[in-house]
């Protein structure tokens, strides 16, 4: 992205993270359905909507806490500009 955080717009920011939790979510092995089931979503489209940013669709910070605590990373990761 080549910008500092505080200089992102709402769609930059929603892009950002989603992209953090995706990278995320595949280092640690888990498909969009085992994560979305562990968060208790009973369905992928959330993350798999989220992820991209499609429809603008975004993680709330309740949703970004509980993928924190199963991915065992700090909630401030997908937050972080490459």
């Amino acid at each position: 992205m080549g910008k500092n955080f505080n200089k992102l717009n709402e769609d930059e920011l929603y892009i950002l993270i989603g992209s953090n939790v995706a990278k995320l979510r595949k280092k640690a092995n888990l498909s969009q359905l085992d994560l979305s089931l562990a968060i208790e979503n009973k369905s992928p489209s959330l993350i798999s909507s989220a992820e991209i940013y499609t429809i603008k669709r975004y993680f709330n910070i309740l949703q970004l806490q509980k993928i924190a605590k199963v991915l065992e990373v700090d909630i401030c990761e997908f937050f972080e500009v490459e």
